[in-house]
């Protein structure tokens, strides 16, 4: 799979302050998505398909 470069810049200091109260990682969809519309998703041997739709939702699906 190719990364797509989409010109995303973090607030490296920010990134900091929330990973160091969160201990969830934080990914903008942008960087997820990059300029297509879905992604798959690998876990645990099965595939899933995370979906942008035109209404700007997330539906994510086996």
């Amino acid at each position: 799979m190719n990364i797509i470069d989409t010109q995303y810049q973090a607030d490296s200091e920010l990134n900091d302050k929330l990973i160091s109260q969160f201990p969830i990682k934080l990914i903008s969809s942008k960087v997820l998505f990059g300029i297509g519309n879905e992604i798959l998703i690998q876990h645990r041997g099965e595939q899933y398909h995370l979906r942008l739709t035109r209404n700007d939702k997330l539906i994510l699906t086996k």
